[in-house]
């Protein structure tokens, strides 16, 4: 005898046999043997496996409907018939098709990507089954994510094409119809604050200026949510502790393409704070814990001080290994005083050990340079504060364009924890070039090769062998930055170069230099280091021409009318540097100064010194750092030291300081800011010879005249920039690390302390006017512009479009440069 059941369809949930039918003939029976038919997809043991019975069970009709739940819970059929043959559980399956593919078409202001995340919400995935009863279900979830955009005409249509071996193509196609635009917000209720100001508050918009390039109409679902937590976080941070939106009404137009929102709101009264009680497991730190709080008796409520609060509390639980504690408030309202008892509840949990510090993303550095950066140790109690150390540490080096951490609890302890560090590593070399264009300077290039993270050793290395129309370099360098464990630092270097001041638009001499330094550092402490050297510096002088101040210089030392001079240095330098900045490059917030002191060393050919500062100081304008303030300032001085043939000795003019270029003074071609050289002549007649042979001043001052030459340099510098940084529009999300915009303000001079400007007014007027007082710091320039930073994987480049606002006739100018190998 053969006896076969049919039951209903999957969506009767614990789907049973026909009522009357099924009591008049089922019967009872013991399983003798399964057998299971129409698998395809399912393996044979799974489908046994999620079957109830066994062989030997006695079944009845409560048994088979249990077991009929039990392979429709598997969501792997779409039906399942049960029947029996003498003993014989017979199962006939029809599987649910698996999805093979998953198209989207139609949809254009939705991506793909975001429709799929939807789907798999539901379990909607490729390689997974369908259930055809969930179409429409599906149908509707798309459109209800489309009204959640705005989009209130959009319509949704699931087809299904069969494939072999039981896979299906799951086809969505869309009708996007027209975002529906924001007619009118209205708030209702508020007395206490304009309707003005508080839609001022919202995301959601219902007006536009034309100006506002960005701004639009559209209706979010989800806009609208976060809005209304806006003004119920700015009514109970004025003390509304009672505040209510009590409805929300979201109207359409006939026409679907406007909408009209309404938010009813109960402000209430504002409360003051009565008393503020600490309790829980304070350990012992209740005085200390109490100092801390904000809030005081008498303030106005403010749910936000509230939460500071909480997060202030755990944070500094967090220093002390507590990693998982729990800050509750439990606020006591009197309503007829309008007074708030705030009880703040400390748990602090267990203390919590480092286990493992892992990291992930350095496919370059390796892990023993990012671990020395580290302040936080493997099975030591975790400490928050010295976890973000670490992690701006790690900002620091430069060679990471993110640092991300995440502290995950270890599986089966309450006590134990990983930290892992996830980084995304950027170029750490760069090409030191720099290209320029100016009207009347025509095209500069400069070209170079570093490493700052060579071979993901955390060392710096350089091998730079340049050349271009006015210069000629070759230098080997390498540094240590932790030469001992405690981060003390050894370096040197080797170099030899050969410049043509004439070409490079500077007043014409030429200098050929070789030396070698030897560099050390030590770290004061996490935000300070002393930096050390000695160095030799052989320098070759020639075709120098007979400038008043290169005459000057050769006065002083006794050289005559020698047009070829050398000399033989050894420097000392000391410098301090501090740096609290949150990157390495592209920083956001902090600040950094270097002050550095160079000097040669008695019985060195010249005697002189040079002091340098620079300082930069970063201010984040809104919370995601996307907008900071910088300010930058440099100011440099040097002089001689001593005195030769009874003369004060002077800076070597070859050190003098130059401003000007994309780095520094920008609408200023390159190190042309700065004193200009100039000549004496006889009348009309120049100097026979360039170098300056015979020349001298005429007995009879009127015979005198004055040519310009080029740019020498002061001794003195003083420059500074205000720049406001921000993200470039339009732009993806995921450059933001690695590109930004600035408009700035840049202002800066360069002076000669020693000129002696009244020691010329014998001259004619008309020749003394030509002659500039070089000695006034007042004679300043300054521009404004638009720069544009692309850390770039030759390195970080900088573009600049500049226009001077204040500069002088001879000034050499230009609109646009660029500069790769340095960032601010």
């Amino acid at each position: 005898m053969r006896l076969n059941k049919l039951f209903a369809s999957m969506l009767l949930v614990g789907a049973s046999y026909s009522g009357t039918a099924l009591a008049a003939t089922f019967e009872p029976f013991n399983v003798t043997d399964i057998q299971v038919q129409g698998l395809q997809r399912v393996a044979l043991g799974a489908a046994l496996l999620n079957l109830p019975v066994k062989v030997g069970d006695r079944v009845d009709e409560l048994k088979l409907q249990q077991a009929i739940r039990a392979l429709y819970a598997s969501n792997n059929y779409e039906d399942i018939q049960v029947s029996h043959d003498k003993g014989i559980l017979i199962v006939q399956v029809k599987e649910r098709p698996t999805i093979s593919e998953i198209t989207f078409d139609g949809n254009k202001d939705i991506k793909d990507e975001q429709l799929q995340e939807s789907l798999d919400g539901s379990g909607v995935k490729v390689g997974e089954s369908l259930d055809r009863t969930m179409l429409t279900g599906i149908e509707k979830g798309l459109q209800d994510f489309y009204y959640g955009v705005g989009k209130y005409g959009a319509k949704v249509t699931a087809e299904i094409v069969n494939l072999p071996r039981n896979r299906v193509e799951l086809r969505l196609k869309f009708k996007e119809g027209f975002a529906a635009d924001i007619r009118q917000i209205n708030i209702v209720g508020n007395t206490v604050f304009s309707d003005e100001e508080l839609i001022s508050m919202l995301e959601l918009k219902d007006y536009v200026a034309w100006w506002d390039l960005f701004g639009e109409r559209r209706y979010q679902k989800q806009k609208l949510q976060a809005d209304l937590e806006k003004i119920k976080a700015h009514y109970q941070n004025q003390g509304y502790i009672r505040f209510k939106e009590t409805s929300t009404q979201v109207a359409m137009t006939p026409d679907r393409k406007g909408l009209y929102i309404t938010i009813n709101i109960d402000e209430g009264e504002p409360y003051k704070v009565k008393k503020v009680n600490i309790t829980g497991d304070l350990m012992g730190r209740e005085q200390l814990l109490k100092a801390l709080n904000p809030i005081k008796e008498g303030d106005t409520y403010n749910a936000g001080e509230v939460t500071f609060t909480e997060g202030l509390y755990s944070k500094y639980l967090g220093r002390f290994g507590y990693a998982y504690p729990e800050v509750k408030t439990y606020p006591e309202i009197d309503d007829k005083t309008h007074e708030v008892t705030l009880n703040i509840n400390v748990n602090p949990g267990k203390r919590v050990y480092v286990r493992n510090i892992n990291f992930a993303g350095n496919t370059i550095t390796k892990d023993e340079v990012m671990r020395r950066s580290l302040r936080q140790y493997e099975g030591a109690w975790l400490n928050s504060q010295l976890v973000e150390q670490s992690k701006e540490n790690l900002n620091r080096l430069g060679y990471f364009e993110t640092v991300d951490t995440e502290t995950i609890k270890v599986p089966g302890t309450d006590d134990l924890v990983d930290v892992d560090f996830k980084v995304k590593e950027q170029p750490s070399g760069s090409f030191n070039a720099g290209v320029g264009y100016g009207s009347g300077t025509g095209v500069s290039l400069q070209f170079g090769v570093q490493q700052s993270n060579f071979l993901g050793t955390g060392n710096q290395a350089g091998i730079n062998i340049n050349t271009n129309k006015y210069s000629k370099n070759a230098s080997i360098s390498y540094t240590n930055p932790y030469w001992t464990k405690d981060g003390v630092s050894l370096g040197g270097s080797i170099f030899w170069n050969k410049f043509d001041y004439g070409q490079a638009n500077l007043e014409a001499y030429k200098n050929q230099a070789y030396g070698l330094a030897l560099t050390s550092g030590f770290p004061i402490n996490e935000y300070n280091r002393i930096n050390g050297g000695i160095g030799f510096r052989h320098n070759t002088l020639s075709s120098l021409s007979p400038t008043e101040q290169t005459n000057r210089f050769k006065n002083i030392y006794g050289l005559g009318d020698s047009d070829q001079l050398s000399f033989n240095n050894f420097d000392l330098t000391l410098g301090w540097y501090r740096s609290s900045l949150n990157r390495g490059t592209f920083p956001t917030n902090g600040s950094s100064q270097r002050l550095n002191a160079k000097v040669t060393a008695p019985g060195s050919d010249i005697q002189y010194f040079k002091l340098d500062f620079d300082t930069n100081f970063y201010l984040p304008l809104t919370r995601d750092h996307k907008f900071v303030f910088l300010a930058r300032a440099r100011a440099g001085y040097g002089n001689g030291y001593g005195k030769t043939n009874d003369n004060d000795n002077i800076l070597p003019f070859w050190e003098n300081y130059y401003s000007g270029g994309s780095t520094t003074l920008r609408g200023f071609k390159s190190n042309t800011v700065g004193p200009r050289s100039f000549y004496l002549l006889r009348g009309t007649e120049p100097c026979p010879d360039p170098s300056g042979s015979g020349c001298g001043i005429p007995t009879d001052p009127t015979q005198i005249q004055v040519t310009s030459g080029r740019t020498i340099g002061g001794n003195a510098i003083a420059t500074a920039s205000l720049e406001v940084i921000f993200p470039i529009p339009f732009l993806d999300e995921a450059y933001s690390n690695s590109v930004r915009s600035s408009v700035f303000v840049d202002a800066g001079s360069v002076w000669d302390t020693e000129f002696d400007y009244d020691s010329y007014r014998n001259l004619p007027a008309s020749e003394f006017a030509k002659i500039a007082d070089y000695s006034d710091p007042g004679r300043y320039r300054a521009s404004y512009g638009l720069s544009v930073q692309w850390l770039s994987p030759m390195g970080p480049m900088i573009f600049s479009l500049a226009r001077p606002i204040q500069e002088y006739s001879d000034d050499d100018t230009e609109v646009f440069s660029f500069n790769i190998g340095k960032t601010f």
